[in-house]
């Protein structure tokens, strides 16, 4: 399989995540409202678990908005720009929020799934803060050697 075709298949992935994304923070007080027909401990904090769920929603499809900035350089093959940097940080304080969003759920309702989550996005955060400095450092060593031809 070609290098762009993979390219592309996440591409359209990434783009689907988004709509997908937009569905659901939109439909959450139905679904909480629904869920909680079945669980008595969310029907009793419905409104804190929409509001929460609804910031994290928020905060997810921000990151992935960033995903979709970022492949549309990636397509272009121009990966080496600033605008991929500021992406990736933006990236790593959407995850901090995330985590203490998580935080924040966890004292209303306590999950060993939402333990996990608060542990993914830390790395994730980390991780995007790296490569915010990698990607930076790249673009320098790309300036000079374009300053030197």
């Amino acid at each position: 399989m070609k290098k762009d075709t993979v390219i592309r298949i996440t591409k359209y992935l990434v783009d689907f995540m988004f709509a997908a994304g937009i569905l659901v923070t939109l439909s959450l007080p139905l679904s909480v409202r629904w869920i909680g027909k079945y669980l008595t401990r969310v029907e009793e904090n419905y409104g804190e678990i929409v509001t929460i769920y609804f910031v994290l929603g928020i905060l997810a499809l921000a990151i992935v908005w960033e995903l979709r900035k970022m492949f549309k350089t990636v397509l272009a093959k121009e990966c080496f720009v600033r605008e991929n940097v500021a992406s990736l940080k933006h990236m790593s304080y959407y995850s901090g929020l995330i985590v203490l969003m998580s935080v924040v759920r966890s004292i209303v309702y306590t999950t060993v799934a939402m333990l996990v989550i608060i542990l993914v996005f830390v790395i994730a955060g980390l991780f995007c803060q790296v490569l915010a400095q990698i990607f930076d450092e790249a673009i320098h060593y790309k300036e000079e050697n374009d300053l030197t031809i």
